[in-house]
């Protein structure tokens, strides 16, 4: 596997030197750095974005804000991406290379429980990638939707993306790790697929990602 990832990594378009930079001080400074996207991941961010051309990006879960700054590079000049981190310890350390990035004037970071700040926004999201707390990730599904009795935040051609989708492939034996993250991952996955209102398809990169189409 690391040998095919090598072989990835050397044929993929070169990551930014900012995010290799933000890539190192994540590992050296944070307790859990597999947390970061990563230059895969953050490359096909940035392509989808290209391609969807969307003008409003939500992102739930900044962390040191790799995926946000990926994100955002495909932005036009003119979109904005509103990302929500509950962790205020790493406010600074984001905000540092969002300050040093060109295209850091886009992105909007906010501190505090997604679940109670996203829809005080204000706004309806054509991108939204969901990356937080996994324990939640049926309420967030229930908030975009607007399945919580509030307004919804996505429209038809919306794309949402969801990560850590698979877990380490614990959702593949959910009685044997009946923990709370992956009992939660396998409700959203449930309900993304039993969902009419959307079309799905879910990738093995990494931990998984599942890329949701709000239908028109």
């Amino acid at each position: 596997m690391e040998a095919l990832e090598r072989y990835l990594l050397a044929h993929t378009t070169p990551e930014e030197e900012l995010l290799a930079e933000l890539d190192r001080e994540t590992h050296r400074r944070t307790v859990a750095p597999r947390m970061l996207s990563g230059h895969l991941q953050g490359r096909l961010l940035t392509m989808l974005v290209q391609l969807v051309q969307p003008r409003r990006i939500l992102e739930i879960g900044t962390f040191t804000g790799y995926s946000a700054l990926s994100l955002a590079a495909g932005l036009p000049v003119e979109g904005r991406l509103d990302t929500i981190e509950v962790d205020d310890e790493l406010e600074a350390l984001a905000q540092s290379y969002f300050d040093r990035s060109a295209h850091g004037a886009k992105i909007r970071l906010h501190i505090g429980s997604a679940l109670d700040l996203a829809p005080r926004l204000g706004e309806c999201y054509d991108l939204v990638f969901i990356d937080g707390d996994k324990r939640e990730y049926p309420a967030y599904w229930r908030m975009l939707m607007g399945d919580d009795g509030g307004r919804p935040l996505v429209h038809g051609g919306s794309l949402l993306v969801a990560d850590n989708i698979l877990w380490s492939g614990k959702v593949l034996e959910p009685v044997a790790h009946n923990d709370r993250h992956t009992q939660s991952l396998v409700a959203f996955n449930r309900m993304v697929a039993d969902d009419p209102r959307v079309e799905n398809v879910i990738l093995p990169l990494r931990d998984g990602l599942n890329l949701v189409r709000v239908k028109a």
